[in-house]
């Protein structure tokens, strides 16, 4: 008998697995989600089915952000883009159509009522802006605080029970989009419910286990939700990475200490210098919470962790 001997060029494997990977990739709907916390959802609801693009890349701002191209390249042939109402999408939004203008925009946010991010309105702020202020005019304590309600909050993917509303809109545009896989979607996203719904029950045994009112501090105020959610008190110290100046920082200091404070909350993109000044007056520390992690579960986890120590 004789043997058949096969020789296969390298270059010819090299074609057929890149063209086997095209083909796998092609047989997957291109989608847009705008920071990556979204793309938990959508991955988790479409697994196997979706390719899921980010646009604000790791360690960039949402609020400021502006498209690369290669971005605006996968863009052009993308089906869907799932918005969550940060700052560059009303920038963005229509110049995304016009580059694709197929493409499906989808308000993942739509039917979530939202509220004004409050900025903290200091005392000597408030007579520089209006000199000679009447008596009606002036606090009536030197801690006291107004607040200016100006742009409407974004951050409601860190409260689990709006997370499961904004899942429950990017399954219907799955649907919509696929229909032939409504099955497999609906699947997965009953299992990704069920998940958010047992994380929202295990915070809620960690924070309201212990009988006490939790108050914290952020800098950068991304976990009113959240606050709202567990019946937390969130304090502001800045908006859009505007530090205190210091005599603001003693009015904060004094503030925290009347509320027995004891966390204070930095985004790691942003400096720790003024945490750590409040942090070290209250006998506290500084904790880290990223809104913009990938691995939002294991995020909200770990925040709760934070406020079952600040309760010990």
């Amino acid at each position: 008998m004789k043997r058949i001997r096969i020789v296969v060029n390298a270059g010819a494997l090299l074609l057929v697995s890149a063209l086997a990977t095209m083909t796998g990739a092609a047989q997957k709907m291109p989608v847009f989600v705008s920071i990556a916390p979204q793309a938990y959802f959508v991955n988790k609801i479409g697994e196997g089915l979706v390719e899921t693009w980010v646009m604000v890349e790791p360690g960039a701002q949402p609020h400021t952000y502006e498209p690369r191209p290669k971005q605006m390249i996968a863009l052009s042939r993308a089906k869907i883009y799932f918005t969550v109402g940060t700052e560059f999408e009303s920038v963005w939004l229509d110049r995304f159509k016009a580059v694709n203008p197929n493409l499906k925009i989808v308000h993942t946010d739509a039917d979530i009522k939202k509220f004004p991010m409050e900025e903290v309105h200091y005392q000597e702020d408030e007579k520089e802006d209006h000199p000679g202020p009447s008596s009606k005019e002036v606090p009536k304590s030197k801690h006291e605080q107004q607040h200016v309600h100006g742009i409407k909050d974004p951050h409601t993917w860190l409260s689990p029970p709006l997370a499961l509303l904004q899942s429950r809109a990017v399954l219907c545009a799955l649907v919509t989009e696929d229909p032939a896989h409504r099955a497999m979607y609906e699947a997965n996203y009953r299992r990704l419910a069920v998940e958010i719904l047992d994380l929202d029950a295990e915070i809620r045994n960690i924070i309201h286990g212990k009988g006490k009112k939790i108050r914290f501090m952020a800098f950068h105020p991304a976990w009113g939700y959240f606050a709202r959610a567990y019946g937390l008190e969130q304090i502001a110290v800045e908006v859009e990475g505007k530090e205190p100046k210091p005599s603001q920082l003693k009015e904060l200091i004094e503030r925290a200490k009347e509320k027995n404070i004891k966390v204070v909350f930095v985004q790691p993109q942003f400096s720790t210098r003024s945490a750590d000044t409040i942090a070290k007056a209250l006998g506290g520390h500084v904790a880290f919470a990223d809104p913009l992690a990938s691995d939002w579960a294991k995020n909200l986890k770990d925040l709760a962790v934070e406020f079952e120590s600040a309760l010990r």
